[in-house]
């Protein structure tokens, strides 16, 4: 990774993977909001709904980890889902410290109208890459997480 000689050497900032990685994401992130701007849902709520609607009843810390978002996010995303009245939540009965969570009928109806949606903001994204581009860059970045 070359560059024009500075005082900390060949350092280019747009040639570094972190970088990189936070251009794609920003990327991504117009596209998911222009794609599903009606929704009025973010990303991580996004991925809630579609981790939810797939497991059906999670309990708050593994929705947290299936989704790889940390205790404080999980919490404040799945409050304002609640708020919203698409997921409700009960005691574990089990344990009574943890919460299980799941989608209200009015959440499972706005997921089964947008994670379809979700294929075209993936489309999105990749399309500059060729198919052969698009499955390497996806295997990639499976074996980077």
């Amino acid at each position: 990774m070359g560059g024009k000689k500075t005082a900390v050497g060949t350092y280019r900032l747009e040639d570094q993977v972190g970088h990189l990685l936070r251009r794609a994401h920003q990327r991504a992130t117009a596209i998911f909001l222009e794609r599903l701007n009606g929704a009025r849902v973010t990303p991580t709520q996004f991925a809630a709904l579609a981790k939810l609607a797939d497991e059906g009843e999670l309990s708050q810390n593994h929705l947290g980890r299936l989704t790889a978002m940390d205790p404080a996010t999980i919490q404040g995303v799945t409050r304002r889902l609640k708020v919203r009245g698409l997921v409700t939540g009960r005691a574990d009965p089990k344990d009574g410290r943890r919460t299980l969570l799941r989608l209200s009928a009015k959440g499972a109806r706005l997921a089964k109208s947008v994670i379809p949606q979700g294929f075209g903001v993936s489309e999105g994204v990749l399309e500059p890459l060729s198919k052969a581009e698009q499955k390497q860059l996806l295997r990639l970045l499976k074996r980077l997480t």
